[in-house]
């Protein structure tokens, strides 16, 4: 059995290693682990590498995120509390200590907002600019335009658009518009779900892949294919990078804000948000038109409800629509202003 505390947390990250983290988040565990675990050896009057899970406790435990708190944002503490919190418990399930004292840890609260989508001028632009002339050293219209549009009208997240293989882009069975497909999403956590591509889109995914041919032809199976589609494997990426190669988180959110840049639509977006900005326009478009938040929950791949309510909660026209038939709006229109004489 382990005795210092380093060495229970690799224990740790061996158990985690199951649910599959990400590497951002196992090197956010490792950060959180080092800051706080650092301040525990220096008010328990030994080497972080001689911690013993023995020092945590409810007073130390407090009095190291106080000092964490003191020069850091809430995400940030929030965050490292939900890692020092599975620590916990992984420790107290392996008797390493007598209880989780994480709860006595106060910890700033989520806020809960409504996100922010593009107007639709705003939208109109962006698609407008995408279909111009691009004369940018590194410009590649026919990629950005598809790339784009695929997160616009289908609301994938940044990885999932990444993952995407043309294998995963499959004919619309059963459906009346020959050309729709639908793209078999791999979701966070692991989790699939399956979304349409309309054939306007499809269109565009066809124009992309036959200037990528041309661009990297050396990546093609069947250069002479009448059909865009066949000129390469399934299980080649759907997006590439300029040297052919499926394209990087980095590539991916530099393509997207230089667009959203081009566009004059910079300043509309979330801060931070680049290609989520696409995917809660896409969320609150839906919204818009009354779908139901079932159906959206399935479309954006949410586990909970709670998380779809934000854009059926205020943020669709619908939702405005339906709240100006409360008939206490006439009462007003017709007593405003008029006094009794």
């Amino acid at each position: 059995m382990a005795e210092y505390l380093d060495d229970w947390f690799e224990e740790f990250l061996v158990y985690r290693s199951t649910a599959k983290p990400s590497p951002n988040t196992l090197r956010a565990y490792r950060q959180d682990y080092r800051i706080v675990s650092e301040t525990l050896a220096r008010t328990s009057n030994v080497r972080p590498d001689r911690l013993t899970p023995a020092v945590i406790d409810k007073g130390r435990m407090r009095t190291a995120f106080a000092e964490y708190a003191d020069t850091r944002q809430p995400a940030s503490i929030r965050r490292c509390w939900s890692t020092w919190n599975m620590l916990c418990d992984f420790l107290f399930a392996a008797d390493a200590i007598v209880a989780n004292p994480m709860s006595s840890v106060l910890r700033p609260k989520a806020p809960r907002t409504v996100p922010k989508a593009f107007h639709a001028d705003s939208v109109e632009r962006l698609v407008t600019t995408l279909q111009a002339p691009d004369d940018g050293a590194r410009a590649w219209p026919q990629r950005d335009l598809a790339l784009i549009l695929t997160g616009l009208l289908t609301g994938l997240r940044s990885a999932e658009l990444i993952a995407i293989d043309l294998g995963d882009l499959r004919d619309s069975a059963g459906d009346s518009a020959a050309n729709a497909k639908v793209i078999h999403v791999h979701g966070k956590g692991n989790k699939q779900r399956v979304v349409t591509v309309e054939p306007v889109v499809v269109d565009v995914l066809g124009d992309y892949l036959d200037s990528r041919a041309r661009r990297f032809p050396a990546t093609t199976r069947r250069r002479a294919a009448p059909d865009p589609w066949q000129r390469f494997a399934p299980t080649d990426p759907m997006f590439v990078g300029g040297d052919g190669a499926r394209i990087t988180r980095g590539t991916l959110q530099y393509r997207v804000e230089r667009a959203y840049r081009r566009a004059g639509i910079n300043g509309d977006r979330a801060k931070g948000a680049l290609v989520h900005q696409l995917r809660h326009t896409f969320a609150t478009a839906m919204a818009d038109q009354n779908v139901s938040v079932y159906t959206l929950m399935r479309m954006l791949g949410h586990e909970s409800m709670t998380t779809t309510q934000r854009y059926t909660s205020g943020a669709g026209t619908e939702v405005r629509g339906a709240a100006a038939l409360n008939p206490a709006y006439g009462l007003v229109s017709r007593s405003a202003g008029h006094s009794p004489s």
